[in-house]
């Protein structure tokens, strides 16, 4: 008879996951007595630095806890007996007979470079919208291998065998699946939502290789800039809308700043916004700004090609630039630099997988060299243009898996 197992990593799934495990086990330990034993391997991740994922294994099934929306997706291995006997499609838990053979995803500010890095991106037949920062995609889409979906017909996403989403208050068919990167608050701990993804290609192996590779380039970045200099240059994230500036206090984008070498404004504030309709915290804003000496503008506009300092300016309403550091050190920046159809910005894709490749980048904004190009930062201070993504960019078998970013690091 053969008995299934359980592997349990980064506890805390809740009492939906045992239920699960129970009912699966059951069913092998009845399905054992005729069925040989199919083992799991070395091919299984391990979830290290993410909070809001827990993975569990079996034999013949994985599950996956999703804490951003309580539900639980039993992974079933496709040429298990378990396949054609157990569908679950409920409130809290979901079914997927892995690996899956096609998928479709919900493009908006999905990271659709998760897959690109897996190697998995063919297996895609499916998006919501032809505005995705990913040159390779688009080059699958005008070909003809992925088609748009119309969100409005629920009938369009039965056609996979998941569909992946990331915003979850939507309503949601049996078939899909959320993947919530962007409610962690590490850079690192975002990109090892890779592990996730990996689960349903069968792909764990090369999920971990990724993960380790630019957790290890983060590190060692890190590590050296900090070493640098005892200088750390005081960093403002800020956005304007409506006539109101606010100081954004993402935790991740701190962490960013922290780990390139740079100290963050944040600390030194208890307010936040500041109305430049009004003389006195118009004075205030000033103030503070005269002590930065890097500045990110995350501020929204629909055309990012059009957007440079000149804008910037008449937001802050700035006229003598003497007194402003970030001004005179042209150190002025914005990241958006690489956007595909005015809209979909690589920020929410690329930035998203390799965090590496955006600590590189604050690391040059903070303390310049020169020598290096930004991916994903541009400087309007320096009159730096946007760059559009194409497909005529995509310049790589997209059958195989495109391989990170690996930085030299001293």
């Amino acid at each position: 008879m053969a008995f299934s197992y359980v592997i349990c990593n980064n506890g805390g799934g809740g009492g939906i996951v045992v239920k699960i495990l129970l009912l699966v086990f059951l069913f092998e330990l009845i399905e054992g007595a005729s069925t040989p034993a199919v083992e799991v391997l070395g091919n299984i991740s391990k979830v290290e630095d993410a909070v809001y994922f827990h993975i569990y294994y079996g034999q013949t099934f994985r599950v996956i806890k999703n804490a951003i929306d309580a539900n639980s997706y039993l992974l079933i291995q496709s040429d298990s007996r378990m396949a054609g006997r157990t569908k679950y499609c409920t409130s809290r838990i979901k079914s997927f007979l892995i690996p899956l053979s096609n998928y479709s995803v919900d493009t908006q500010f999905f990271p659709v470079s998760f897959f690109e890095l897996l190697g998995s991106l063919q297996s895609m037949k499916g998006m919501t919208s032809d505005s995705v920062a990913s040159q390779c995609v688009i080059k699958l889409y005008e070909a003809g291998e992925i088609q748009v979906i119309d969100k409005s017909d629920p009938q369009q996403f039965s056609q996979f065998g998941a569909h992946f989403i990331s915003d979850i208050d939507q309503p949601q068919a049996c078939n899909f699946a959320s993947f919530v990167p962007f409610s962690e608050d590490t850079p690192l701990q975002r990109a090892e939502w890779i592990k996730y993804l990996g689960i349903f290609a069968n792909l764990e192996d090369r999920a971990n290789w990724v993960y380790n590779a630019v957790k290890a380039n983060y590190i060692c970045l890190s590590n050296a800039s900090s070493s640098r200099t005892s200088f750390r240059p005081n960093v403002a994230w800020m956005e304007y809308s409506n006539g109101i500036w606010l100081f954004t206090k993402e935790t991740y984008k701190l962490k960013y700043v922290e780990d390139a070498g740079g100290e963050n404004i944040d600390k030194s504030i208890n307010k936040i916004t500041y109305n430049v309709s009004d003389p006195d915290e118009l004075e205030a804003f000033h103030a503070i700004l005269c002590t930065v000496e890097v500045i990110i503008d995350e501020t929204y506009t629909s055309d990012p090609a059009a957007y440079n300092l000149s804008n910037f300016l008449q937001n802050v309403k700035v006229e003598d630039h003497s007194c402003f550091g970030f001004l005179s050190n042209n150190s002025l920046w914005r990241y958006d630099k690489r956007i595909q159809n005015s809209t979909a910005l690589d920020w929410y894709n690329g930035a998203v997988s390799q965090p590496q490749l955006v600590l590189a980048d604050l690391i040059e904004a903070l303390f310049p060299t020169g020598n290096y190009t930004t991916t994903y930062f541009r400087n309007i201070a320096k009159n730096e243009g946007v760059i559009a993504i194409g497909p005529e960019m995509c310049d790589r078998n997209v059958s195989l898996a495109m391989e990170p970013t690996i930085l030299p690091c001293a």
